[in-house]
């Protein structure tokens, strides 16, 4: 039997890099496009796209909150990217978003959850990093590493090692409503791909919801086929998926360190690929997201985005090729 994507990809631009802690996520999107001209591709003029309004100045203006910075912006930006992803898949196409720095992800996930209010979405998060902290438990208040807190409405308190401004509680809680009041998703439909680097109040939560993180070394020696049909099997039950993919999750002494937060003993872009694929096959993911491609910060020159360019051919292939 041969199937066929009923959906055209649509690609959605987010050059937004004001959820990070360093500049320069927000020309990830440019290196990958200057990754496939590079190589002679015409990748970028297939499919249509769309830019999303960003407000990147916002990184010099004065913290008013060191515990979520310039959360009101990324909060303005989440609700551009959830409104993005719910016009163009109300309109029936399959949304390919290339983000900068990974808050981004919770406008997803809003975005994809307004479109299927009644539904269950499960989420793939093939990351270095848990990105489960709250303006309570953030060391850093970069809002790159919370978007999972907002999508599980979890703010962890009983790890709260913050005072939080009220201004700054309000903001959160309008982060947290994006799209559609309440969570977008279940703890016990996200599993982790590749996580190692993470803080001890994410540690907590993530024993505390019995989230799945599928480490690199078990992958390896399990064997990946095996661990992504285990994933699956885990999430059977949600109607839709949503694939987020954070280059950090890739080894960047093998790669490259050109990511805001680089981390070793990662996957390969090998590896990347199957499980991506893999996933694709089960013909329930409905949004794939590319985030914390970060040029400035790239020792190999445009190694790092020429890699993600590499996963994005691939995956896209699989997402428009017939499957006998």
């Amino acid at each position: 039997m041969v199937i066929t994507m009923e959906k055209a990809i649509k690609l959605i631009k987010n050059r937004s890099d004001i959820g990070a802690g360093t500049r320069g996520s927000d020309m990830g999107i440019d290196a990958i496009e200057i990754a496939a001209i590079n190589q002679n591709s015409d990748y970028f003029n297939q499919f249509e796209f769309e830019d999303v309004k960003t407000h990147n100045e916002s990184i010099y203006d004065k913290n008013r909150s060191t515990s979520a910075k310039r959360i009101e912006h990324v909060v303005e930006q989440c609700t551009r990217v959830s409104n993005a992803v719910k016009k163009n898949l109300t309109a029936n196409f399959f949304p390919i978003v290339l983000s900068g720095d990974h808050s981004s992800a919770l406008g997803t996930i809003s975005g994809i959850k307004a479109v299927y209010p009644e539904q269950t979405l499960g989420v793939i998060w093939i990351d270095a990093h848990a990105d489960l902290h709250s303006p309570y438990t953030s060391p850093s208040g970069n809002i790159h590493g919370m978007p999972l807190s907002a999508a599980i409405a979890d703010d962890n308190l009983s790890c709260q090692n913050n005072e939080v401004p009220a201004e700054t509680q309000q903001h959160w809680e309008d982060m947290k409503n994006i799209g559609c009041d309440g969570a977008k998703i279940l703890a016990e439909n996200l599993v982790y791909f590749g996580v190692r680097d993470t803080e001890e109040a994410e540690d907590k939560q993530i024993e505390k919801l019995k989230i799945r993180n599928y480490m690199v070394a078990e992958v390896r020696y399990r064997g990946l086929e095996k661990c992504v049909t285990e994933a699956l099997s885990k999430l059977s039950h949600c109607d839709r998926l949503y694939i987020s993919f954070d280059v950090d999750s890739m080894d960047c002494d093998m790669i490259s360190y050109g990511t805001g937060t680089p981390v070793p003993k990662g996957f390969d872009q090998y590896e990347i690929i199957t499980i991506i694929n893999q996933i694709i096959e089960s013909k329930k993911v409905v949004c794939i997201e590319f985030v914390e491609v970060n040029p400035l910060l790239d020792t190999k020159g445009n190694k790092m985005a020429e890699t993600a360019f590499e996963v994005l051919e691939a995956i896209t292939s699989t997402l428009i090729l017939p499957v006998e």
